[in-house]
């Protein structure tokens, strides 16, 4: 389900952080060519501009997780929380195809500098809870850290159905969380793809089973649709579970692995190919509150985004692909 030329040309007329996947997923250009507008995400762009926001100790904003000054201000009173810190644009900058010799140095000096606002914990080594500590696995994979902590504390904090739950280390829940638990298979796969370690691979497995027991949308106690949030789609999610958000790591975790898409994905994906427009797009939902840097998608809700646009087509291509190459 490639889209029509007039859609494949909006695509392409974008920040270079976006161009690139475009390239890569949807147009089938060779390797030179999509990696040398990547290239161009570190000089141009949302890539440079925020790379420009770095602080001389290694931090943006002031702070690990939230900017300084956070904590007793009116904003912290306000919906959502600041997008500024140091761990969200490392995220940001790693997903968007910065090369981390950009960075160079950086480890080091969050090493130094930086610390949990939970517990006044040393940068690298992570906190308590487990979507900081897979954005930090990964982010510490791609610059070159030592992350060996984190290695062992995923396997050794999965709950017993399978997943993880941002709020088990307080002991306020026992069940996994959709969300939790994507963001830790998310943070393992770039861990295990930047490094070539598959220690954690079984860990992620079970987590994957997690969702895909409730095919990615369901309780398992009742059948029911486990929340509103599942289908509806914004980009930047940041943390957010989607069915999308889940299937776009599927597909990664399968290209990676050299296996096929599990049955298990057919309702996450009929609920994918559901938002799509006829137009081939898929709409900007409601944006998370919160300040940010600037807009890194700039569709206003309920218009074409490019970035979910991406999403949505290279997982419908990849799914529908793999059908038909297996005679399903």
């Amino acid at each position: 389900m490639f889209p029509d030329r007039r859609t494949l040309d909006w695509l392409l007329d974008s920040d270079p952080a976006l161009r690139w996947q475009v390239e890569r997923d949807l147009t089938n250009a060779t390797p030179v060519a999509w990696r040398e507008t990547r290239a161009r995400v570190t000089h141009e762009g949302i890539g440079a501009e925020l790379l420009s926001k770095q602080d001389d100790d290694g931090q943006w904003a002031g702070g690990a997780y939230f900017p300084a000054g956070f904590f007793g201000s009116p904003e912290q009173d306000a919906p959502g929380q600041p997008w500024t810190a140091t761990t969200w644009s490392l995220k940001d900058l790693r997903e968007w195809g910065v090369d981390a010799a950009a960075l160079a140095g950086t480890a080091e000096k969050l090493a130094k500098n930086s610390r949990w606002e939970y517990d006044d914990l040393p940068y690298w080594g992570g906190e308590v809870d487990v979507c900081i500590n897979s954005f930090t696995l990964a982010n510490g994979a791609w610059l070159g850290a030592d992350v060996s902590r984190l290695v062992e504390w995923f396997p050794a904090h999965r709950l017993a159905d399978g997943g993880w739950n941002c709020e088990a280390e307080e002991g306020d829940s026992t069940r996994s969380s959709f969300h939790s638990t994507l963001n830790a298979l998310r943070g393992m796969l770039a861990y295990e793809k930047l490094t070539g370690d598959t220690s954690q691979r079984d860990a992620r497995h079970g987590g994957e089973e997690y969702l895909l027991e409730r095919r990615l949308l369901r309780r398992a106690s009742t059948g029911e649709p486990v929340g509103a949030f599942v289908t509806e789609f914004v980009f930047p999610n940041r943390y957010r579970y989607s069915a999308l958000a889940a299937l776009d790591h599927f597909r990664e975790a399968s290209l990676h692995e050299g296996t096929p898409p599990d049955p298990r994905l057919a309702d996450a994906i009929d609920a994918v190919r559901a938002a799509r427009r006829e137009d081939g797009t898929w709409a900007q939902g409601t944006p998370l509150p919160g300040r940010t840097w600037f807009a890194i998608d700039e569709a206003p809700e309920g218009r074409p985004s490019k970035w979910l646009t991406l999403l949505g087509t290279r997982v419908l291509d990849w799914w529908e692909g793999s059908a038909s190459s297996s005679g399903m």
